[in-house]
């Protein structure tokens, strides 16, 4: 099941480390976030990856670093550099999966 993360936690987390992993900017009053998550715990049990999920009010100063306007913002990590970025809910999880296998190679 995906974590709430902080700034600190970010680097370990995130960045250090091998493989996909993904970050989830969110908020708790967006529901297109809500309706996200069960559909990231299903592509991390699914293709065995880290879920991070990070509070946009909570943590702005993250968002901010990564460029991040809106929520929800999917960045993809692969050995700790964004290879991919998603916004927005109308994403498939084809579409994410696609994602996810392209950077498991």
């Amino acid at each position: 099941m995906a974590e709430r993360i902080n700034e600190q936690q970010f680097q370990e987390k995130i960045l250090a480390g091998e493989g996909v992993k993904i970050a989830e900017f969110y908020s708790d009053t967006c529901i297109p976030c809500k309706r996200m998550a069960p559909l990231l715990a299903e592509l991390e049990e699914a293709h065995n990856i880290y879920v991070g999920k990070i509070n946009v009010a909570f943590d702005q100063a993250l968002a901010e670093q990564w460029k991040v306007k809106s929520s929800p913002t999917l960045l993809f990590f692969k050995n700790g550099n964004q290879v991919e970025r998603v916004t927005g809910a109308a994403v498939k999880k084809q579409q994410l999966e696609e994602i996810i296998k392209k950077y498991q190679k």
